[in-house]
């Protein structure tokens, strides 16, 4: 009997103890979530795709020898300006002098054989007719026609061959002196030495299918930016679409330009593994490039590839998804109903998934506006966007009052219909994971 008190007293305290717990915690549920708002309206946005790249010019050509010697002269220095048809460099002449000797002698050669042929051709001519007339008055027998007939075709092959072989000893000659002439490099075009990769007395080798470059010359008043479009992004890029250019090594400075070509094959690099990224090369030619841009710097490009003067906009951190479930739920939570509550509840339910349409993933792309001190999630549809606005093409109208921030409760937080205090004292941060929203 003397431990009842005690039992109803620690009965007390438990359910006091419970109590409180679930005061505090409907409390804590139920305390505004603080946002920022902004309100819906008509802005210009210009949507942009980024690359990044290079500069080079639009005009070079990489100097190469086509035959294998020592550079035995050299008459620029890199970043020299040459005229076109100035000479550039020499190789070693020697071996090719000899090899043109040697060849000039193989003419001569051949066309002395050729020669004492025709003279045997021409006296088998003669021996070959004197007999035909011989035969023809029967002063000689047909056997010793038929044998001078075929002494004399017999020098008509030999003729031929002897003329065939003239050709080729010429055909040798005109390479020997083909190469020769390749010995001294004069400059194809009007332009910088851009780049020189050899010294004199170093070996140029010569070769068409790895050529060794010596030196490039390129025209640097004319430059391009060759950058990497993502194959996502190729489809929105069109030859004559403007950019604006930023060169790492000149801070400060925002170049124009536009889209002068577009790759056709992509560049693909690690290719089978899971870093494997497709891209398309583009290129950009700049507007009056300055004179301190130089052949491989690095470059960030951003296309300007639609634009709309007035459009429909929020900023667009505005922009979350949810799942119909997560916008049919309550405080985050389903719906505690019961008794005859639960078929309400269960209808409620279905009627909040019932408006909102999901995409193929599962997901419906929202804003969340401000009605009545409560955050109202409505579907939207969304166009073009910029760096920091986004254009709503349905689902919101000029006006309406959206949430802007903070970041954590449009991605996060924020529930259909959860009751929110404005402060708009604070302003929204635009995070780096909404910039990867886009």
């Amino acid at each position: 009997m003397k431990k009842k008190p005690l039992l109803i007293g620690a009965a007390v305290v438990v359910v006091a103890a419970a109590a409180i717990a679930v005061l505090t915690a409907r409390a804590h549920r139920e305390k505004p979530l603080e946002v920022q708002t902004a309100v819906v309206s008509r802005q210009k946005i210009v949507q942009k795709v980024d690359a990044t790249g290079k500069i080079q010019p639009k005009t070079q050509v990489k100097i190469s020898a086509d035959v294998s010697a020592k550079i035995t002269k050299l008459a620029v220095v890199e970043g020299q300006w040459v005229e076109k048809g100035a000479f550039l460099l020499e190789l070693d002449r020697e071996r090719y002098l000899a090899i043109v000797e040697s060849a000039e002698a193989n003419v001569r050669s051949a066309e002395a054989d050729a020669a004492l042929v025709h003279e045997n051709l021409v006296r088998a001519d003669r021996e070959h007719k004197r007999s035909k007339e011989l035969v023809d008055q029967n002063l000689e027998s047909q056997s010793v026609f038929e044998d001078k007939q075929a002494a004399f075709q017999v020098e008509v092959a030999r003729y031929d061959s002897a003329k065939n072989q003239v050709e080729r000893a010429r055909a040798a000659l005109k390479q020997a002196r083909d190469d020769l002439s390749k010995t001294t490099i004069y400059a194809p075009m009007a332009g910088t030495v851009s780049d020189l990769n050899k010294e004199q007395g170093e070996i140029a080798i010569g070769s068409q299918f790895q050529p060794d470059v010596i030196l490039v010359i390129a025209d640097l008043s004319q430059m391009e930016a060759q950058v990497n479009v993502d194959e996502n992004d190729i489809v929105s890029v069109a030859v004559g679409q403007q950019a604006q250019v930023e060169v790492d090594a000149l801070p400060g400075q925002m170049l124009t330009g536009t889209v002068s070509e577009i790759a056709n094959t992509a560049n693909v690099a690690g290719a089978g593994s899971s870093d494997q990224k497709t891209e398309f090369e583009i290129k950009i030619a700049i507007t009056t490039p300055p004179t301190t841009l130089r052949p491989g710097m690095t470059a960030t490009a951003g296309v300007f590839t639609k634009a709309n003067e007035s459009a429909l906009s929020v900023p667009i951190q505005c922009v979350a998804v949810r799942t119909p479930d997560q916008l049919a739920q309550k405080d985050g939570k389903p719906g505690k109903a019961k008794g005859a509550r639960v078929a309400a509840a269960a209808a409620d339910t279905a009627t909040a998934k019932g408006a909102y349409t999901a995409d193929k993933d599962g997901f419906v792309e929202i804003v969340f506006c401000l009605e009545g001190g409560k955050a109202m999630a409505r579907q939207v549809k969304t166009g073009i966007q910029s760096d920091e606005l986004i254009e709503v093409l349905s689902g919101l109208k000029e006006g309406d009052v959206v949430v802007t921030g903070s970041y954590r409760a449009i991605s996060k937080d924020l529930v259909n219909g959860a009751v929110v205090k404005v402060n708009n004292d604070i302003k929204p941060a635009r995070t780096e994971q909404a910039r990867g929203s886009q």
